[in-house]
Order: structure tokens, then C-alpha cells, then sequence
């Protein structure tokens, strides 16, 4: 009996310890769903303080960077360019906005905002190119940019998707198709006016941890 009685008195003796480790764990801060392994009081709060106040510096460096452009929102900005995309090879129309009916160049940007709740395009070119969205430097431009054009005429009558890499998807003219071309030929950086960020700004998650 002595080795049973020798267990259970170690068991006995261990029970409130580990009750005590448990409890001490559970009191130990969470931060992003990490628990870290903290050694004294005043390590557990510099830690966390420098885990919190991080982005709240970053967001701050991010606002002032991006006062006057606006971060593009990725998924959306997918969203735009697969239905455009998608398109591909429908027949210039007049007034089209379909892939049943055919597009013409702001039809086709119509047509691939569409998902967009936030955004509400105007139905012309020139339309979209004066009230609308915020003026993007020709070298920040970022996919889901609108890009406008004067195509034989005083003010924009023309728009385009930016895809990157200097190109873009358009419905260029009647016999034509939509299809994608690129702003290093000559014709097109001729006539390239102004481009647009008219997707929504897309939050930073950094400043959703601030906020808590």
C-alpha cells in the first residue's frame, strides 16, 4: 500500500499547483490571439504596449502617405477586372452594356463597376472623368484605375480599364471589340488625358485592433 499512498499524495500535492498554473495562464493577456510567455509584470507591459500602439503609428504614416490617393481595395478591384475580363471579344454596340446586347466604352466600365454597391458611375465618359473618383498620377496608377482619353475631340469621349503593366481593357470603336491594348503605343499615350480611383478605400485592418 505504501507505493499507492505515495501516489495519491503526490497527486494531492500537484492539484493545486497546476490549478494555480492554469489560473495564471488564463489571467495573461491575448493579444491577436497570441498569448505570449511573459518572465515578469513589467515585460507583459511593454509588450503589449508595443504591440498595440505599432498600428496605431502606422495607420497615422498611412493616412498622411495616402491624403490625396486613396489604397486601392484588392478584392474589388479583382472583382472589376475578371468581369471585364470575362468579356472579352464582345462586339462593339452603341449604347450596349451587355454581353447579350454589346458595349461601348463606358458601358463596358458600367457593366464591370456593377458589383461595386459603393460606386454609382455616370453613364458617359465625360461624365465619369469630371465628377467622379479621385486624379491618379499617370505612375501611381493601380489596377481598376479608369483611364480617359480625347479621341478626336476637345473633351474625354473615351474610357478604359487599368489592368497594370501599362495596359488596359476597352471597347475601342464600332467593327472593333472589346479587347486590351496598351498605353505604349503611340495613338494611346497621345490621347491620354487623366485616370480616376473610383473603388472604395479598403480598411486597414491595423486600425480595428486600435479601436478595441
Amino acid at each position: 500500500m505504501r507505493p499507492f499512498f505515495k501516489t495519491w499524495l503526490t497527486i494531492c500535492l500537484l492539484m493545486p499547483l497546476a490549478a494555480h498554473a492554469t489560473n495564471r495562464e488564463q489571467r495573461l493577456p491575448n493579444v491577436n490571439g497570441f498569448t505570449p510567455k511573459v518572465h515578469s509584470t513589467t515585460s507583459t507591459a511593454k509588450s503589449v504596449k508595443l504591440t498595440v500602439n505599432r498600428p496605431t503609428q502606422l495607420s497615422k504614416a498611412h493616412g498622411q502617405a495616402t491624403a490625396g490617393l486613396m489604397a486601392v481595395n484588392t478584392k474589388q478591384s479583382s472583382n472589376v477586372l475578371s468581369r471585364a475580363v470575362n468579356v472579352l471579344g464582345t462586339p462593339y454596340r452603341w449604347g450596349g452594356s451587355s454581353p447579350s446586347k454589346g458595349f461601348d466604352c463606358s458601358g463596358l466600365v458600367k457593366y464591370a463597376f456593377n458589383d461595386v454597391k459603393a460606386v454609382d458611375l455616370p453613364r458617359t465618359s465625360n461624365a465619369m472623368a469630371s465628377g467622379h473618383g479621385l486624379k491618379v498620377d499617370r505612375k501611381d496608377l493601380k489596377p481598376g484605375d479608369l483611364l480617359f482619353f480625347k479621341l478626336k475631340s476637345r473633351q474625354v469621349n473615351h474610357v478604359a480599364i487599368y489592368l497594370g503593366n501599362d495596359r488596359f481593357i476597352h471597347a475601342p470603336r464600332r467593327g472593333k471589340s472589346v479587347s486590351i491594348d496598351t498605353l505604349k503605343k503611340p495613338f494611346w499615350d497621345k490621347n491620354y488625358v487623366i485616370a480616376k480611383r473610383v473603388l472604395p478605400k479598403e480598411q486597414n485592418s491595423n486600425l480595428r485592433i486600435v479601436q478595441r
